[in-house]
């Protein structure tokens, strides 16, 4: 028997955190709204001092400094993290990487701010610095190894992973029917008071002329990347270069807000044919949306096909 839809009105919460805005919206009469902000904005912090390569005492930015060949003991949310960003990385072949700080910096999309264009001495260099090879990491014991001059970003797979966690933190206050949001990636779980699921439209780039998809997150999260959000940014880890391969947009479902930003970022990377490809070998929900000298193109994966016609 399906439980009941809650009760009581839709609280809505929000506010800056992680660069971004982040929007909560939850039906549960017994969490007051000042207990649920404040346990939200605890949590994220927490999150921004670990994770954040924007913050220079963060854990992250104290372990890109480290001495080479120096074990760092990771908090449990750094260690999740880069353990998800490590098996993505594996599986999309490079396509997806934390270990690319240094690039990052270089092209002007760091800390440091704009930078002028880098010469391909430079960015061999950075690259040569870069590479998940050159971690090792320890889960058990939460130790990861700092080989000298490798710098973590994880942009790729921060948001998403701060969605989870402040879904878990609603829930630890016994709200259990929710949506969460933080710069365009969000997960729902529950119902809404009218008995509806927590509805989204999955984001269109600008001028494509596609029907409109909408998703009922039921215990789902979904990412969305591409330049026509996030301009032309990502970068590719393979060769240090912006992305050129005429992606737009991609929007990934998976039960793990962490897990759909990083395929969504790692997707955007492999381009249409390759991404579809490996999401579909993986059973990934994705759409890309692709745009080749004005002709804008929709790859639908099995796995979202099928969710669709559920």
């Amino acid at each position: 028997m399906p439980a009941p839809p809650p009760a009581g009105p839709v609280v809505r919460l929000g506010g800056e955190r992680m660069g971004t805005r982040w929007s909560a919206l939850y039906a549960a009469p017994s969490v007051s709204p000042a207990a649920a902000q404040a346990a939200i904005e605890a949590r994220l912090a927490t999150l921004v001092a670990d994770l954040s390569h924007w913050e220079p005492a963060s854990a992250l930015s104290r372990f890109n400094r480290a001495a080479a060949g120096s074990w760092q003991t990771l908090s449990p949310d750094f260690a999740t993290v880069i353990a998800a960003a490590l098996d993505m990385a594996a599986l999309s072949d490079g396509a997806f990487d934390p270990t690319i700080g240094r690039v990052v910096d270089l092209l002007g999309f760091g800390p440091p701010g704009p930078q002028p264009m880098p010469n391909s001495e430079m960015l061999a260099e950075a690259l040569a610095a870069s590479g998940t090879a050159r971690l090792a990491f320890d889960p058990h014991a939460r130790r990861l190894r700092q080989p000298g001059g490798l710098a973590l970003d994880f942009s790729g797979i921060a948001k998403g992973h701060a969605v989870d966690a402040i879904g878990a933190a609603l829930h630890t206050l016994g709200a259990h029917d929710w949506l969460v949001e933080i710069g365009g990636e969000l997960k729902g779980r529950g119902m809404r008071p009218d008995a509806d699921p927590w509805w989204v439209d999955l984001e269109s780039p600008p001028g494509a002329a596609l029907p409109p998809l909408r998703i009922a997150l039921h215990g789902l999260a979904v990412a969305t990347s591409g330049d026509a959000f996030r301009g032309p940014h990502t970068i590719d880890p393979r060769s240090g270069r912006s992305t050129d391969n005429g992606v737009k947009s991609v929007s990934v479902l998976h039960v793990r807000a962490m897990l759909a930003d990083a395929w969504a970022t790692a997707l955007t990377v492999l381009g249409a044919d390759d991404g579809t490809r490996l999401a579909t070998k993986h059973g990934i929900a994705a759409r890309l949306i692709v745009e080749i000298d004005g002709h804008v193109t929709e790859h639908v994966t099995p796995a979202l096909r099928a969710m669709l016609e559920d």
